[in-house]
């Protein structure tokens, strides 16, 4: 296939205008990730698209809902993520525009579009071939696509048989009750039950057959080609291609084995931890480990800002509090945490993937429950419900320690959240173990711990 190639000094873009009257298709190239980060992307966002509350697989586009209309406040858009594969997808089209952004898989992706109307194809099958257009986008992409609604279209790998997955794409519906939506799909939209599947209608059968049976090829269909750092035809095309579909597959492979989780920080609504000197006379640490020697004790305390603390209460929000050293566990402690337990389990001595202070919420011991759910060794709850306490703890061969969990709502705002602990040892083994971690447990491991369980409190109370 011959190709003319131009220089651009700006982003590689084509207008398509529509056989039928409608908007022209709108495809623009804005920049080359590096070698394979296409193929790592797709398979890192593939798994967190795949954990969200609104996930739906079908119409081999993967999809998921991340932002609602909002049609009490005139805001009818909408905004998906959505991923197509390495086998593609079927041609369809919606009622209503599209915008969407994407990166291409490290083979690069072919967009298909037909412009035809309803009633072109019904006249005659054909008028729908004679209106298609092909785009292709080289390997690790990212680029814009927009188009009118009613406009077919079909997204697949450049190259047949590719290993490579398509795109992944952030699309954004316009409005999602824009064009000739059917009763039936406005009554989903507006109940915000629509789906990126529901608002998709396939291309005919029949007329899929006929494309089925002339074995549809490119030749005969306008294709044009964007490119970045190698114009299409090239050996230096060719020798981009083949490198980054090697390191793709590689980087693919890593990216789908790595896990891919995320993070969410609230910033200015937790104070910085801060180590009191001494144990509060209040505390309900005192009456634990109060008959036996203590060779450690320390107490941190840190300011909690949320939206309304009076009206969830002390004892609800405790539980925030110890479900979040659960669900949201440093790594970095989570990884000191195994280092230690390799070091100390052929001792015999207990371990934990969890921070020591809080490890005991991983017993399986139902004796004392705090909110039918936390095992603890004691517990207090204010009469006024703005303030409760927990006691965790564990016995082991080397020494037993005792830490309480507290919060204190001191106004509708604003809460304290403490963590003291004390540490009786039984041997010399057991000195030796808590001067070493002495530093690394006041300066590093408490306070992290505390900030995120905190930080997951405040993000559910939003």
């Amino acid at each position: 296939m011959l190709h003319f190639n131009r220089i651009i000094k700006t982003f590689p873009s084509v207008s398509i205008p529509s056989k039928s009257g409608g908007r022209d298709i709108e495809v623009s190239l804005i920049a080359q990730m590096g070698h394979g980060a296409g193929d790592h992307l797709f398979a890192s966002i593939s798994s967190r698209q795949r954990q969200h509350a609104d996930f739906i697989d079908e119409l081999d586009e993967p999809s998921t809902k991340l932002g609602a209309p909002d049609f009490d406040r005139n805001d009818p858009s909408s905004f998906y993520s959505f991923t197509v594969g390495a086998n593609g997808h079927p041609w369809h089209r919606h009622a209503g525009n599209r915008v969407f952004t994407a990166i291409s898989g490290s083979g690069g992706a072919q967009l298909r579009f037909s412009t035809a109307s309803t009633a072109q194809i019904k006249d005659d099958p054909q008028n729908f071939m004679q209106a298609l257009h092909f785009v292709n986008i080289p390997a690790d992409c990212l680029f814009t696509v927009r188009f009118g609604g009613e406009t077919w279209h079909q997204f697949v790998p450049l190259t047949p048989h590719s290993p490579h997955p398509t795109f992944f794409a952030l699309s954004c519906h316009t409005n999602e009750l824009g064009g000739n939506l059917p009763d039936d799909m406005k009554a989903q939209v507006l109940s915000n039950t629509a789906t990126i599947p529901s608002l998709t209608e396939l291309l005919p059968p029949d007329i899929q057959a006929t494309f089925d049976n002339d074995n549809l090829t490119p030749e005969g269909v306008p294709v044009t080609t964007l490119s970045l750092d190698a114009p299409a035809g090239t050996l230096h095309r060719l020798a981009c291609d083949i490198t980054r579909g090697c390191m793709g597959v590689l980087r693919g492979k890593w990216g789908a084995w790595k896990d891919a989780s995320g993070f969410i920080s609230n910033a200015g609504l937790i104070s910085p931890v801060k180590e009191l000197d001494a144990l509060p006379e209040e505390s309900l640490l005192h009456k634990h480990l109060a008959d036996t020697h203590l060779h450690h004790e320390d107490t941190l305390r840190l300011s909690m800002h949320g939206p309304d603390f009076e009206s969830i209460g002390a004892k609800h929000l405790l539980g925030m509090i110890l479900q979040g050293f659960l669900e949201n566990a440093p790594r970095s402690v989570s990884r000191l945490m195994s280092l230690r337990n390799a070091l100390v389990k052929p001792l015999g001595l207990r371990t934990s993937p969890l921070g020591c202070p809080v490890s005991s919420l991983l017993s399986d011991n139902a004796d004392h429950l705090f909110c039918n759910k936390y095992p603890v060794f004691d517990q207090s709850i204010s009469d006024d419900n703005t303030k409760a306490a927990v006691i965790l703890g564990a016995d082991d061969k080397h020494l037993s320690f005792r830490s309480c969990v507290e919060v204190k709502i001191t106004s509708k705002h604003k809460a304290e959240l403490t963590l003291a602990n004390r540490v009786h040892c039984k041997n010399t083994f057991g000195k030796f173990y808590i001067a070493a971690i002495d530093a690394v447990h006041r300066k590093y491991v408490s306070p992290k711990m505390m900030t995120m369980a905190a930080d997951y409190a405040i993000a559910r109370m939003d």
